[in-house]
């Protein structure tokens, strides 16, 4: 892996997979730290943290069947609890079978974590995916220099050999958990 080819006089390419893994090391950090912190938010997407209530109106087509009106409110577990009269009553609010109105409250994500959220949702079809990919890429990349960091005699090498085994074998048990 880590070889020693001799390019552009005395400089290996020990030399510059380590200067670019320096470089661009420093620039991702800065990413890495935005990421992690909104990755960590996503994990309690379930929960109320850092979540605030608005209040929602919307006019759908009056008379709609009570799983239509769930489907076209974009509600996740969305199941009627009573019904009175013309007033179809849910967990999040309230839909008039007349009138086509419905009120409900919508928990999101406080901004500006809600933008953050949203680069790790990204799908080929947002811009943002771009930065999905590079920012993947760059990964792998610092990953794999990592290898050159150094000869592969030197005791430190085999022991990141180890780590990145081990890494891999965690990770494995994770998915298989």
């Amino acid at each position: 892996m880590a070889a020693t080819l001799k390019l552009k006089g005395k400089k290996t390419i020990n030399y510059y997979m380590r200067v670019l893994h320096r470089d661009i090391g420093f620039f991702i950090a800065g990413l890495i730290i935005v990421y992690a912190l909104s990755g960590i938010v996503l994990i309690y997407r379930d929960t109320e943290f850092l979540k605030s209530e608005t209040k929602v109106e919307k006019t759908l087509t009056p008379n709609m069947e009570p799983a239509k009106v769930g489907e076209a409110l974009r509600l996740k577990g969305f199941a009627v609890t009573k019904t009175e009269g013309e007033i179809i009553s849910f967990k999040e609010g309230t839909y008039n079978t007349a009138t086509g109105v419905a009120v409900y409250t919508s928990k999101d994500i406080i901004y500006p974590l809600n933008k953050l959220i949203s680069l790790h949702k990204a799908i080929s079809k947002n811009p943002t995916h771009w930065f999905n990919l590079i920012f993947g890429v760059l990964l792998l990349f610092m990953a794999i220099s990592s290898f050159w960091m150094f000869k592969p005699e030197n005791k430190n090498f085999k022991r990141g050999l180890y780590f990145a085994g081990a890494g891999i074998v965690f990770m494995i048990i994770l998915l298989l958990i």
